[in-house]
């Protein structure tokens, strides 16, 4: 099977929550939708899954415009943010739900609902009800349900938000291993960078209806085309620079120096954005390189493992990412550093014009 959605457009109301969109999903690929809430991530879902219909454009499968085919004639299964399973039927039942529905032979039925079940370590609970699973269970019998009918369209609308941070790791990989087995089009969307690219496959980067920028997943993380994309692709938020090159030297901010070198040489003189990640920034000078950023703290956010140290510098707002627990006394200054090999360069426009080294990631 192959997808091509054709300048589609879906408005409701006033409101447009999907911009003239084209794209193509071939067969065996994992798609990743990365994209902040209300992105039109779920919209486009629909859309692809025949429960809306486009206020403009096509939906072609296989070269067919499929607009206005039912649901139920299509080759496709979808897995929700919540889990949603039948409350009054057993893991058993709810896994066969769809292919008792189709007709198919009750030892043909039993065969795949206890291969999907043992894929996804659920079965030992076949004979539960809902009520009687954990959140992680239930989504695993949701995921089950979906995978059973073998359909060439795998739709995952942030199937694992829903979980504690235990749960989501371990999914994640049993999902990359579940795609990796199935010769289907895999759809999944996030907000989350990192899931993102764990996940890997193509990434489509949406933003407010619109695509943004598509391709391999570590190809865009490595060369976000432009500043929306580089802060999508980035959590905690890429952080930016106001800067001016003049020569083999540039100077950021207020009074950074940084000098010119590695893939910073070929940037023309001029004024630019330069982005840098929060993992980019550094509480303890570890190389000589790097340059020195005088900051005063706003704040330290403890994240589990991490800590998120929010700063200032004249009038940027920078976040730093450390790993470890900080503690850092409010409106104290401190210094922080950059290797200036880290520094994502974009124009006025907000155009990439360089990128760190990405250890040959292509295209």
């Amino acid at each position: 099977m192959s997808i091509f959605l054709d300048s589609v457009s879906k408005k409701v109301g006033t409101e447009t929550h999907i911009n003239n969109i084209s794209l193509e999903f071939e067969n065996g690929t994992t798609n990743v939708v990365l994209g902040h809430t209300l992105a039109g991530k779920t919209s486009l879902l629909r859309l692809i899954a025949g429960l809306d219909r486009p206020t403009s454009g096509r939906i072609l499968m296989d070269g067919t415009d499929v607009i206005g085919v039912p649901v139920r004639k299509r080759s496709v299964a979808m897995v929700y943010q919540q889990f949603i399973n039948y409350p009054s039927l057993t893991v058993y039942d709810n896994i066969a739900s769809p292919l008792k529905m189709s007709g198919m032979k009750k030892d043909v039925i039993d065969q795949k609902v206890r291969k999907t079940a043992a894929m996804l370590h659920i079965d030992n609970l076949l004979d539960r009800l809902p009520a009687e699973l954990s959140g992680g269970q239930q989504q695993r019998t949701a995921i089950a349900r979906s995978l059973v009918k073998d359909a060439e369209l795998l739709l995952l609308d942030e199937p694992l938000v829903n979980l504690d941070y235990k749960l989501r790791e371990e999914l994640r990989f049993e999902l990359q291993e579940i795609f990796k087995q199935r010769q289907a089009i895999v759809i999944y969307t996030t907000t989350e960078p990192a899931e993102a690219l764990m996940l890997g496959g193509n990434i489509v980067v949406l933003d407010e209806g619109r695509v943004l920028q598509t391709g391999p997943t570590p190809y865009v993380y490595h060369h976000p085309e432009n500043t929306r994309v580089a802060t999508v692709f980035s959590d905690p938020p890429i952080n930016f620079l106001s800067g001016v090159v003049q020569g083999r030297f540039a100077k950021l901010g207020e009074d950074i120096g940084i000098p010119m070198v590695g893939h910073l040489e070929s940037v023309p003189n001029g004024n630019y954005l330069f982005g840098v990640r929060p993992n980019h920034l550094f509480l303890t000078n570890g190389n000589e390189k790097n340059a020195e950023i005088r900051v005063k703290v706003e704040l330290a956010e403890i994240n589990g493992s991490e800590t998120f140290i929010h700063v200032c510098h004249g009038d940027a707002h920078l976040v730093i990412q450390e790993d470890g627990i900080h503690t850092k006394q409010i409106g104290s200054e401190i210094a922080i550093y950059v290797d200036p090999c880290c520094f994502f360069v974009y124009d006025q426009a907000g155009q990439l014009v360089a990128s760190p080294a990405s250890n040959g990631v292509q295209k």
